[in-house]
């Protein structure tokens, strides 16, 4: 039987506790792979309307990094960049993007975080905005590799007839990044 605290109550809590918290923390964490998967299943006929669904964005996007020598961080970047669309499409970047950050680096955090609005960049203008909003980020060392991921993977990442991938290329290496970093001690901070 697995242990649990002696406190109903943050207030009534020891070190002891807190230290079995931390403890349980880290093995649920040691399955964020396979959980950060599941969610990306779910996003199996979402189309928003497109040819393809979100899934198969996924896929063609990472294919497409993949394909053009991508590190394997930014390949799993590239399969996972829109799995917070299976929860809240209009602010599925920044969800995304926390949910990766732990385990990447802060430079694919941020392009995950920011790729959405550099997407405006193909379609703002016909609904009469600026079409150049990421401009604003201009000075940010990762400005031209979020244009080159957006230019390059993401936006083309739609074809229907594209030579995709299956999501059994990209697992494996979905594992090495997720067991790669160190767990997450989000409870004592250590």
């Amino acid at each position: 039987m697995n242990r649990i605290v002696n406190f109903s109550r943050m207030s009534d809590s020891s070190r002891e506790d807190w230290l079995l918290v931390n403890s349980a923390v880290i093995e649920y964490d040691n399955n964020y792979s396979y959980r950060i998967l599941e969610m990306f299943s779910r996003l199996r006929g979402v189309h928003f309307a497109h040819p393809v669904d979100m899934y198969q964005h996924g896929l063609q996007t990472a294919t497409r990094a993949l394909r053009d020598g991508a590190d394997e961080e930014k390949v799993v970047v590239a399969l996972l960049h829109d799995v917070g669309e299976v929860l809240c499409p209009e602010n599925h970047a920044a969800m995304t993007a926390e949910w990766l950050r732990p385990y990447i680096s802060e430079h694919n955090y941020w392009l995950v975080k920011y790729h959405g609005l550099f997407q405006g960049y193909y379609y703002l203008h016909h609904f009469n905005r600026d079409k150049n909003a990421r401009d604003l980020h201009s000075d940010h060392p990762m400005y031209q590799a979020t244009i080159d991921f957006c230019e390059n993977w993401d936006q083309k990442a739609f074809d229907p007839n594209y030579d995709t991938l299956p999501l059994s290329e990209f697992e494996p290496m979905v594992h090495r990044l997720f067991a790669n970093k160190p767990a997450m001690h989000a409870v004592l901070g250590i």
